[in-house]
């Protein structure tokens, strides 16, 4: 048997080879696209995230989650595929216009609270970009539901927001002006069932409260006004009609606004469904029914959908835990939680709980990204941006700061994040709640610190996202429950 020599040069080149393979299985690449290595304790405090999950898909593919409950509504981001106003893509606004706006609803909040007892409001410098009385702001990170008006019932596709209280929607004959909506105008005169507020009953002059704004008259009918933080406002009739939130649950003589005159950002939608706190509000006119008890669950993307139930029947997940509903100084419209801490891949952040009770803290359905007293903000990002030094940083996006380029991977580890709240309650954040993704090259840590430790906080939607969360107003609480929805 002949002897078999190798080359120098073909050893040499083999063991390049090897030594190439063995650096690509350390590094962790695959096929070109790197991989985050991960020890037992990182993977128990992290989420593994596929890069390509993070992009938007351009298919519906509605929750096999979703409440198998009568008195519930399909919940959809009005933006992604799952809404019919998906279709007018070019008045979709982008992830920078959408935080900017957001930015506007959180300084509108800011100044409805106020600051701290005795100090005024807001500076002169801001004083321009605000309105005069309302705090509201429609924003853009919005969900819609479709409940039914009227008789015969005309379906509407309406923002519902937990942050403001008055339902309305735009009505013919818009005698000053309607923007441009995806379902037929609701017509007045076509259904039997409608019927104009008169100027001198007490509903006409409870909508102060729920608006910001005293009333008007004309020709003895009580006309409603609400202006919202970015100048879209909504004018009309203050009337009562039948709604129609199911095929079983109807309620005569409800309560809402008939805009004649409306103008704003709310792409598409025919107005706003209010489930803030206010006796005009939706959960306090059907409290009769639902004992001011519902739920949302608010999709982890904008190609998925979610629910809105009403009423506790039955319909809780099992994972559901409560925490104390508390009082939001000059908030009524507003539902106050109550935050005790913040957990970073396992690790709670040392951050003292006073810094959250000195301003207090509001859930939000209507804000995007979830607000942090400034030093809480700054130990969150201390620590997220401590576990993920094995990513390369991108530019900040807007108000968030502390944002990766993940264009080179095919995963990611990111680290858990909980928020703890009274009574003990430790919510898990999904990982989709934790991230706001512009591009792959540019997601950033979905939360932003206020401007003051004395600003209120606020729990924002994109932080709620896969959660049940439960709005008890009669038991005085707000549950949370995980993986409601996907």
């Amino acid at each position: 048997m002949g002897a078999i020599t190798i080359s120098s040069t073909s050893l040499s080149s083999n063991l390049l080879l090897l030594l190439l393979l063995l650096l690509s299985l350390k590094e962790g690449y695959v096929l070109g696209r790197r991989q985050a290595p991960a020890d037992s304790h990182q993977l128990q405090h992290s989420h593994t995230v596929h890069v390509s999950s993070l992009l938007p898909s351009s298919v519906c593919s509605p929750s096999t989650k979703a409440l198998d409950k009568k008195s519930s509504l399909q919940v959809v981001h009005k933006h992604g595929p799952c809404s019919q106003l998906h279709q007018d893509k070019a008045s979709i606004p982008t992830h920078a216009e959408v935080l900017l706006r957001d930015e506007a609803r959180v300084k509108s909040i800011h100044s409805r609270l106020g600051r701290k007892p005795g100090s005024s409001d807001v500076d002169e410098t801001d004083a321009a970009k605000l309105p005069a009385k309302d705090g509201s702001v429609v924003g853009s990170g919005n969900y819609i539901v479709t409940v039914g008006l009227g008789t015969p019932k005309k379906d509407l596709s309406l923002i519902f927001d937990t942050g403001s209280d008055i339902t309305w929607t735009q009505c013919q004959p818009c005698a000053k002006s309607c923007y441009k909506q995806r379902d037929p105008i609701f017509a007045p005169s076509l259904s039997s069932t409608y019927s104009n507020i008169s100027c001198t009953s007490t509903a006409c002059s409870s909508l102060t409260s729920a608006t910001g704004n005293s009333p008007g008259c004309a020709s003895s009918a009580c006309v409603y006004g609400i202006q919202y933080g970015d100048s879209s406002f909504s004018v009309g009739f203050f009337a009562k009609e039948k709604l129609t939130l199911t095929p079983t649950d109807k309620f005569d003589n409800f309560l809402f606004g008939c805009g004649q005159n409306n103008q704003g950002l709310f792409v598409g939608a025919a107005g706003l469904l209010g489930l803030g706190r206010d006796q005009l509000s939706l959960p306090s006119q059907t409290a009769s029914k639902y004992k001011k008890f519902f739920s949302y669950c608010l999709p982890s993307s904008a190609s998925s959908d979610g629910f809105l139930a009403f009423g506790d029947g039955g319909g809780l997940s099992k994972s559901v835990k409560f925490t104390t509903l508390s009082t939001v100084s000059q908030g009524q419209s507003f539902y106050g939680i109550d935050v005790t801490g913040i957990s970073v891949g396992g690790q709670k952040l040392s951050i003292s709980a006073s810094l959250f009770t000195t301003a207090g803290t509001i859930i939000d359905s209507g804000t995007v990204i979830t607000r942090l007293p400034p030093t809480a903000y700054a130990a969150l990002s201390s620590s997220f941006r401590q576990k993920m030094t094995q990513y390369p940083r991108a530019q900040p996006l807007s108000i968030l700061d502390t944002c990766y380029d993940f264009s080179k991977y095919s995963s990611v580890s990111i680290p858990k994040i909980s928020f703890f709240f009274s009574g003990g309650v430790e919510v898990p954040i999904d990982a989709k709640g934790i991230l706001y993704v512009n591009s792959i090259s540019q997601v950033c840590l979905g939360f932003a610190g206020n401007s003051d430790d004395t600003d209120i906080g606020i729990v924002g939607n994109t932080q709620q996202k896969t959660l049940q969360v439960v709005y008890d107003g009669a038991g005085g609480r707000i549950g949370f429950g995980t993986g409601a929805c996907s």
